[in-house]
């Protein structure tokens, strides 16, 4: 399994060009909250948190389809979303959160690695540098 540093994905999410700019940060709980975290320090935009989740910390399926954990409690309507997970794999979770983010003016995703608008890498998983 490839492994990046800490500061090789800091310096990649530094200098990651963004075309458009947003109006909120999105984050996918859990995996995507330390990356939109990092991400709301650079673009210095609102950030609030989606609960959905397919799959476990192992990365197998905990259930057939991703699932809306809790209820969403921010406005997306008319607004720039940048929707932020840290795995894009199948990309059943991505797409559920932009059916919920349906109101908003323009959604794009970002990813640590996947296929996303804005990723860090595609490539083979590997392990992120903050997990233990």
């Amino acid at each position: 399994m490839a492994q990046h540093s800490f500061d090789e994905v800091l310096t990649r999410f530094r200098e990651i060009p963004f075309s458009e700019d947003f109006d909120i940060i999105v984050a996918i709980a859990d995996g995507g909250v330390i990356p939109a975290g990092i991400l709301n320090q650079r673009l210095k935009v609102r950030l609030e948190v989606l609960r959905i989740n397919l799959r476990d910390s192992n990365h197998s399926p905990l259930y057939d389809k991703p699932k809306l954990l809790s209820p969403i409690d921010f406005d997306v309507k008319g607004k720039r979303v940048l929707l932020v997970d840290d795995r894009i794999k199948s990309g059943a979770t991505i797409n559920l959160a932009k059916e919920l983010m349906h109101e908003a003016a323009v959604v794009k995703t970002f990813s640590v690695n996947g296929n996303a608008d804005y990723a860090l890498y595609n490539e083979d998983c590997f392990k992120f540098p903050w997990i233990f």
